[in-house]
């Protein structure tokens, strides 16, 4: 007689997104999924998307090997130094990932939730601390912030602050934050709209288009009714 095996049914993936989706999303939903989800467009991003690219490649290799900076980079030694003179333990271009209910898990697991990644992160005790590399333009943005000392949080339960921090490489300085758990659980309350919009526009495959500063430069999506024109095109 032959035994008959009966498999579990999988449990399906969980819905999972990124600090990167949610902007891109919240800045045209149409140019979001062709260019994150459809991939129908290349992102490019042009020289300045390249520039950083190549910027975060360097100071990785300058962190995890020593290998100096290019002449083009120099002046960003000066970051790089302050790391390698920081105390506890060290580690480079991090990923994590959390559940829904905020807890660690592999980053490519099915029940992935969040996603994020640490240029730096320095572990010190009770203390952790994330520097996030940017080549652009000064922006406050507490939110990603926020997301990154929560990634540490959940994968380290023993920490109680975390030191998150954006270092503006072209205006040579930094905006840090101090947060503790209360405080990062406290944000979460403003954020859940955003990300309940950003899973509803998955769960029901909406993505309208919206017209703003990208569509006369950088957007590829030749398809949008506001392509070249942004929103001197919203009223036609």
């Amino acid at each position: 007689m032959k035994l008959e095996t009966h498999r579990a049914p999988a449990s399906p993936k969980e819905w999972a997104w990124s600090y990167s989706k949610l902007k891109n999303f919240e800045e045209c939903p149409k140019r979001m999924y062709e260019t994150d989800i459809a991939k129908s467009v290349k992102d490019t991003g042009g020289e300045a998307l390249d520039w950083g690219n190549a910027v975060h490649k360097a100071l990785a290799k300058r962190l995890k090997h020593q290998v100096p900076l290019p002449a083009t980079m120099q002046k960003y030694e000066y970051w790089a130094d302050r790391v390698d003179r920081g105390t506890g333990k060290l580690l480079v271009e991090q990923k994590y990932a959390i559940t829904r209910d905020f807890r660690p898990t592999p980053y490519f697991a099915d029940d992935v939730w969040y996603r994020g990644i640490g240029d730096v992160v320095r572990l010190d005790g009770r203390v952790g601390l994330v520097l996030d590399w940017k080549t652009g333009k000064v922006l406050e943005d507490s939110v990603q912030l926020m997301l990154m000392a929560q990634c540490l949080f959940s994968h380290f339960p023993d920490l109680t602050h975390v030191r998150s921090s954006f270092v503006w490489l072209k205006e040579e300085c930094e905006t840090p934050e101090l947060l503790t758990r209360k405080e990062v659980a406290d944000q979460w309350v403003g954020l859940a709209g955003r990300v309940n919009a950003l899973e509803n526009a998955a769960k029901t495959m909406t993505y309208p288009p919206k017209p703003g500063r990208l569509c006369m430069s950088y957007c590829g999506v030749e398809a949008c009714p506001f392509w070249k024109k942004g929103k001197k095109g919203a009223s036609r």
